[in-house]
């Protein structure tokens, strides 16, 4: 099987469009895949951050990748901080890119642009994302569009270093997820669903309670013709609907579209699609997170699993480039 390793940061919330774009495709391909999932903690120290709100939601998104169908057993599910290899890689990898290849991230460059404070980590960020993919001999990285620049980087630097040290790294590839779930903001539907809520009641948590979703969903963006039909450019409210209705019924859209010639019924069974798919997530979530030591120890487990592989390979690294032995 195909190693996988993907991130996911502790920060905001999980909202549908993480559920449905790529959670609930990790829980199904986890047989499928030598799975890593990793939440990436130090990624969200790239921005000041309210200390305990972290640690909060660095437990929070574990017990929720868990609710979702992940399983600790079956996978490695662990948090970055806890192998400090990630670290250490990070500062080879550092060392191993350029200045101009850095500085031509385009999240850098948007990011930097809104941010009062722009920390050096956010310049090497890539960096690191490079290392944890490049720690665990990945094959396969799924990604958006988004983050196939630094997919493409870790390539790079994972070729420089065998050019310069001998074969070392797995060459990774990134790999687009089969087209699925594209869940747009509900008030805003040009714009991704967003974990920042600065759209509160165009975004749907994945812990919102069944009358908000509905409360929610019935409020939705549409537009004023009434025609039922999955156009994203000219109707992008109603595709949007369409989308999440047919993304937790495992239909195609343009389907979907075809029972419905009012948005009322539509919006109607849309919510009640959602409740009942979030239904269970929310309920296994409830049992674990009434066990206050459940992510401590699922992320013990996942640490110690993730470091044996990463303490091999660092100290491969270390020999590669010159470093004395610890021992």
């Amino acid at each position: 099987m195909a190693r996988v390793f993907s991130g996911i940061q502790p920060t905001g919330d999980l909202h549908l469009g993480n559920y449905l774009g790529a959670v609930r495709r990790w829980a199904a391909e986890q047989h499928e895949h030598d799975a890593i999932h990793c939440v990436v903690d130090l990624h969200a120290l790239t921005i000041p951050r309210d200390p305990a709100e972290l640690r909060a939601k660095t437990n929070e998104v574990t017990l929720l990748l868990v609710a979702a169908g992940l399983d600790p057993q079956a996978m490695i599910l662990f948090a970055q901080s806890h192998v400090p290899e990630h670290t250490e890689l990070a500062w080879v990898m550092e060392c191993t890119a350029s200045h101009g290849e850095l500085s031509r991230m385009v999240q850098f460059k948007e990011k930097s642009k809104q941010a009062a404070h722009v920390s050096a980590g956010l310049f090497t960020y890539p960096a690191l994302q490079a290392a944890d993919v490049l720690l665990y001999d990945t094959e396969e990285v799924p990604v958006g569009d988004d983050q196939r620049q630094h997919i493409e980087l870790a390539r790079d630097l994972a070729e420089r270093f065998n050019g310069r040290y001998g074969p070392t790294f797995v060459v990774p590839k990134h790999t687009i997820p089969p087209v699925g779930a594209r869940i747009m903001d509900l008030q805003e539907p040009t714009k991704k669903m967003s974990k920042s809520l600065d759209s509160p009641q165009g975004t749907i948590l994945v812990l919102d309670d069944p009358k908000a979703i509905e409360r929610k969903i019935k409020r939705a963006v549409t537009d004023s013709d009434g025609e039922v039909r999955y156009d994203i450019t000219e109707k992008p409210g109603l595709a949007n609907l369409l989308s999440i209705l047919a993304a937790v019924t495992d239909e195609q859209p343009e389907a979907v579209a075809e029972k419905y010639t009012q948005y009322g019924p539509l919006k109607a069974d849309a919510a009640a699609a959602v409740v009942e798919a979030l239904r269970p997530l929310q309920e296994r979530y409830a049992e674990l997170a009434a066990d206050p030591g459940a992510a401590d120890a699922i992320l013990r487990t996942g640490a110690e699993k993730a470091r044996a592989i990463a303490t091999p390979k660092m100290a491969q690294v270390r020999d590669a480039v010159g470093l004395t032995s610890r021992h």
